[in-house]
């Protein structure tokens, strides 16, 4: 079956299966048993406005439809539930396995309210070992495994990443520079200097002697620290005997480091070399799922999440719709230790064998070192969600205070800020964030690279069009109804009144004029505490300096400012860094070093006749046509 199953088409349900007209909750239900057989699949529950209040997947259609027609016997959340259907929808598939990976799909995309939604579209790092050079580089990954090398994660954070990859450097020595810098220089660079790289830029470490690094590396990251860990003892011992005390000196910084490596772990289990430990925690109808990785015997890290319950859904359903979406997209471990039962344990313990293509275990240690870990996740999801029901209360409170300053008809639940960044009008973006009940939604962060070549450099107001038109064009295209949660009820703009209308004028003529906007001017002396705030049609106003709201208003603008600067930052440092090589049909990582070994630079390419250019290995007589061209055309 086709993972990508249109939800709108696929699932209209044929004339066979529509029931009576006029029937509604278990009557409803009773009347589509009839035409219900025993197959497979994904049913939707709808109210009357034709919004999906539910997706769920079944071994049996009949059977399990069949439990909703009952008049009495369930939950709060499902008498709801039924009481609110008004039509219903089905699609059959090949198997239960099937049925669970489309329910997961349509999840995702529908967000029906009776569903639990992990709400998790995060991707977690992984350390690479590249293998696509002599010497390969240590680096941090985070996306699709396109490259080839050997990959190891997933890592909780970037932080844990970098903090690993940091103390590797000094264990084992591996450079962390690009192919481009390692193929330009010609004196060691700093961290060579600083007994973080062996130096095998310009030949302090020989092709042979630099793979025993990176063996030594992989071993470590598969968990064999403790075998390193000796071998190094024995050459420090014996490079002493033989009175090679600075080598010997060299090994004992190595062993000391990685001596701290495995310290800074913090829980190493020995008995569970490979496993992921999710625990939940519910209180206040709120939820936390705490998951920690565990890989190569040590602990890489953990992450918590919020699931959206599902109106009251109870742990195992909870847990088995975290699951399914929390591997939809990323490979499962051997074993998954979980703290709740979880609802049809034997099918999604199926379902991820068949994703990872391999043998996947999911339980509920009682016992022993594995329960200790559960417990431990339990206990993090258990604090975790402590401060964030905290947090959520004075949150809260900030909105009603927003709303109450600005006479909104309510909190707003999605605050949009934007900003632009740019040094003369070079390398121009827009930046917008997003901010809501529970704080700052990174994941809705979005940049926008300014592309209209006609604008003035300098422009903010041409700038924050555009920004605004594409934002605003793709959001009525991909939702005109506005049921999604991605339609703002506020939007902060930096300026005045003047940009504050013609904000007002753009949004008009797109026919989005019930979004509340307000300008935020630095006010006098361009001094935090005097901000003046304008909305279209209405007289300033400023907030008492001691205000909360005020204090807010300030971290979302400088929030956006820092997103929008630092987007600007990245392209900017990525157009410094490119090669200009890398534009040439063509040309792949290994012509690129053959070129830049052969010539020195890239400016030494462009500059090279055709018949120069035919001295490089791997270079042909039309490839050297091709590369002169594109240099002649370009200059």
């Amino acid at each position: 079956m086709n993972d990508d199953v249109d939800s709108n088409d696929a699932l209209d349900p044929p004339a066979a299966t529509r029931p009576q007209h006029g029937l509604t909750g278990h009557a409803l239900i009773a009347d589509y048993l009839k035409r219900l057989d025993g197959s497979p699949g994904v049913y939707r529950m709808l109210n009357a406005k034709g919004e999906v209040l539910y997706v769920g997947k079944a071994r049996n259609l009949k059977a399990r439809v069949s439990n909703y027609a009952r008049p009495s016997g369930h939950s709060a959340r499902i008498a709801r539930m039924i009481h609110e259907t008004a039509s219903m929808m089905f699609l059959t598939t090949r198997t239960e396995t099937e049925a669970l990976l489309l329910e997961q799909n349509l999840i995702k995309q529908l967000k029906p309210r009776y569903n639990v939604l992990a709400r998790d579209d995060k991707s977690f790092p992984n350390i690479l070992i590249a293998t696509d050079h002599p010497y390969p580089m240590i680096k941090k990954h985070r996306g699709a495994r396109k490259e080839k090398g050997h990959y190891f994660g997933p890592f909780a954070s970037a932080s844990a990443v970098n903090r690993t990859l940091n103390q590797l450097e000094r264990v084992f020595l591996l450079r962390n520079c690009s192919d481009s810098m390692f193929e330009t220089r010609t004196r060691p660079c700093l961290q060579y200097q600083i007994k973080r790289c062996s130096g095998p830029c310009v030949g302090k470490i020989s092709e042979e002697d630099y793979a025993a690094l990176v063996d030594d590396a992989k071993r470590f990251l598969q968990g064999k620290s403790t075998t390193i860990q000796r071998e190094l003892a024995e050459e420090m011992q014996k490079a002493s005997d033989e009175m090679e005390f600075e080598r010997a000196a060299a090994l004992r910084d190595r062993i000391k480091a990685l001596t701290n490596v495995q310290q800074s772990q913090g829980i190493n289990p020995r008995t569970t070399a490979e496993a992921d430990v999710i625990a939940l925690h519910q209180e206040g109808g709120q939820a936390c799922v705490q998951v920690f990785f565990i890989r190569a015997n040590q602990s890489w890290g953990n992450h918590d999440f919020y699931p959206k319950t599902g109106s009251g859904a109870e742990a195992p359903e909870i847990l088995q719709a975290f699951i399914a979406q929390f591997y939809t997209n990323r490979p499962p471990p051997k074993l998954i230790l979980l703290s709740h039962p979880v609802e049809d344990e034997e099918l999604v313990s199926e379902f991820l064998s068949e994703r990872a293509e391999r043998k996947v275990e999911i339980t509920v240690p009682q016992r022993g070192e594995k329960a200790e870990l559960v417990e431990n996740a339990a206990r993090n999801a258990r604090e975790s969600l402590g401060r964030k029901m905290s947090e959520s209360a004075a949150q809260a409170k900030l909105l009603a205070g927003v709303a109450e300053a600005f006479g909104l008809e309510k909190p707003p639940q999605r605050i949009e800020v934007y900003d632009n960044s740019h040094i003369q009008g070079a390398h121009a973006v827009g930046g917008m964030i997003v901010a809501g009940p529970e704080g700052f939604i990174k994941s809705q962060y979005r940049k926008f690279n300014i592309k209209n070549a006609d604008l003035t450099p300098g422009d903010d107001f041409g700038m924050m069009k555009e920004v605004l038109t594409r934002r605003f064009t793709r959001l009525l295209k991909e939702d005109p109804e506005r049921k999604s949660e991605a339609w703002p009820d506020l939007l902060l703009i930096d300026g005045g009144a003047g940009q504050v209308s013609a904000v007002r004028e753009i949004m008009d003529e797109m026919g989005v004029s019930d979004v509340a906007m307000v300008g935020v001017a630095k006010g006098v002396d361009r001094d935090h505490g005097k901000e003046e705030f304008h909305r279209t049609g209405q007289r300033p106003i400023a907030l008492p300096r001691q205000s909360p709201v005020l204090y807010y208003i300030q971290r979302l603008r400088d929030e956006a400012h820092r997103w929008a600067i630092g987007t600007h930052r990245a392209k900017r440092a990525k157009a410094q860094m490119a090669n200009p090589l890398d534009e040439v049909p063509g040309i792949g990582a290994a012509r690129k070093r053959a070129l830049l070994a052969h010539f020195g630079s890239a400016k030494a390419v462009s500059r090279a006749a055709p018949i120069d250019l035919m001295e490089v290995d791997g270079i042909s007589e039309a490839m050297a046509e091709t590369i002169h061209n594109f240099f002649n055309e370009k200059g």
